[in-house]
């Protein structure tokens, strides 16, 4: 172990640079809190992995200003049901319910809607955002190797995979943010919990010009049922890029017996366009799991994303539970740093987050889907209510753009017992007040004189529907600004 004068120290190391790991580096670094984000691999994912972009996760994207550069990325699809066809190429299907919502559910409930965006094209939105935002340190091929932990923070030791050079670097947390089959966690001794091997999938990423052939019918999946070439087809990129899905048995087979021309040949069966030009990009292989961490945290390291639970693709919802965890971790890691609140507030990470993702978890081994209302419900997980506010400067403007980097309560028009209240209480974060009109108060279930405090998730603390005998007593009874001293 190196001395103390030659180990680095963070406030954070985050391992893994997919979403999870971005997201919560770019939070800490939004709330002014240093990261050292590191990742194993050389760049980013040049695959495009998951394409589903929720409402919750877009409404995250847009308060931060990157809602266009992600719609940037946007597949140009007519519906986001599944088909299921004979070959791309058949004139008729039957829709196939995926368990999105619908555009008519996402635009009554939120300000933003889901998109279709490669995770190739988001996570390099997320980087440069976390680039822009400040104090981060980011680091590609180095690797975590070792872990130790004491009462006042983790010392981790990293190294470089080209040179083999090691760095020890001290830090008050760690994430790990690394992926199905994370180091992190297992270095930290925690097992997963669930079935694994549901569904043996083999992959292949593939340029074909197949635009022409879907025109008119650009579905978010193709469900293809030819019995010489079954499986799946997703559009997958700008331009002719797609995905070719389908079961094998690894245990059987190897991934050197599917050559290019084998799967042209699937892939021109599946299309049925014989001839078709097809460039193979990439081919892998993948178990569908529905698993979930026994613990989603172990002293003062935790666990985001894929390390904390495993899902499989059916619901879409992996990837936006990595980018909500991250966010919900690193304001609160920031809080802690930053001395607005103390540690315990890190204890309702996995209070609040590991139930959602087993239940999670276990909805994407289902093989029917949720009801669109349902899979809404979910998704948004009891975040406070949208309500549009009176236009200023052409703007659109939602209850949730009110929301900052502290607390936020939102009153009805008579706000001045609020105002006042908030202003005696003094809490060590930020406290801003806003005042709706009658309209967006009563979307939010407040009347003229009631409140409601809510957290920078948009997670709702506490609400009055009109405001009680003492508002600073009841600020105070919420248990985030300590206790009331006598004026």
């Amino acid at each position: 172990m190196p001395s103390a004068d030659h180990i680095d120290r963070v406030p954070v190391v985050v391992a893994g640079a997919g979403p999870a790991g971005l997201v919560t580096a770019a939070t800490l670094a939004r709330n002014g809190v240093g990261s050292l984000l590191v990742e194993r691999n050389p760049g980013l994912s040049p695959l495009p992995r998951a394409t589903a972009v929720s409402t919750r996760t877009m409404e995250l994207l847009r308060s931060w200003g990157l809602e266009d550069e992600v719609r940037a990325g946007q597949l140009a699809l007519d519906a986001t049901d599944g088909w299921a066809v004979e070959t791309l190429a058949s004139p008729s299907g039957t829709a196939m319910p995926l368990g999105f919502p619908g555009l008519a559910q996402a635009t009554a409930a939120s300000p933003a809607t889901p998109a279709a965006v490669p995770q190739d094209h988001l996570e390099p939105v997320l980087l440069r955002h976390l680039e822009r935002c400040g104090p981060a340190e980011v680091r590609f091929g180095t690797e975590l190797v070792a872990v130790d932990q004491d009462a006042e923070g983790v010392t981790v030791v990293l190294r470089e995979r080209a040179s083999g050079a090691s760095r020890t670097v001290r830090a008050g947390h760690l994430v790990g943010a690394d992926g199905a089959h994370s180091r992190v966690r297992s270095l930290l001794g925690i097992a997963m919990d669930g079935p694994d091997h549901l569904n043996e999938q083999l992959t292949v990423l593939f340029e074909a010009p197949l635009a022409g052939v879907a025109a008119g019918r650009r579905h978010g999946i193709y469900f293809i049922q030819h019995p010489g070439a079954g499986g799946v087809l997703v559009p997958n990129g700008a331009g002719d890029r797609w995905l070719y899905g389908r079961r094998w048995a690894p245990d059987r087979e190897r991934l050197a017996d599917y050559t290019d021309e084998r799967l042209t040949g699937l892939i021109r069966t599946a299309a049925g366009v014989p001839g078709l030009p097809v460039k193979v990009v990439a081919k892998g292989a993948f178990s569908f799991a529905a698993q979930v961490a026994g613990r989603y945290r172990a002293g003062r390291a935790f666990l985001a994303g894929d390390a904390a639970q495993r899902m499989t693709p059916r619901g879409g919802m992996g990837m936006n539970t990595a980018v909500a965890e991250g966010h919900d971790l690193g304001w609160k890691l920031a809080w802690v740093h930053r001395g607005w609140a103390g540690p315990d507030l890190l204890d309702t990470y996995e209070a609040e987050w590991r139930p959602v993702g087993a239940r999670r978890a276990a909805r994407s081994a289902q093989e029917d889907p949720e009801r669109d209302g349902a899979a809404l419900a979910e998704d948004l997980n009891h975040r406070l209510p949208h309500a549009w506010l009176p236009t200023a400067n052409g703007h659109p403007c939602s209850t949730l753009d009110l929301l900052g980097p502290g607390l936020t309560l939102l009153t009805g028009p008579a706000a001045e017992p609020w105002t006042v209240a908030a202003a005696s209480v003094g809490p060590p974060f930020p406290l801003e007040v806003h005042a709706l009109d009658p309209r967006a108060a009563g979307g939010l279930g407040i009347g003229p004189t009631g409140a409601v405090l809510v957290r920078p998730d948009a997670q709702v603390i506490a609400c009055w529907p009109a405001v009680p005998p003492g508002p600073r007593d009841s600020l105070f009874g919420t248990g985030w600004f300590g206790e009331p001293v006598s004026p």
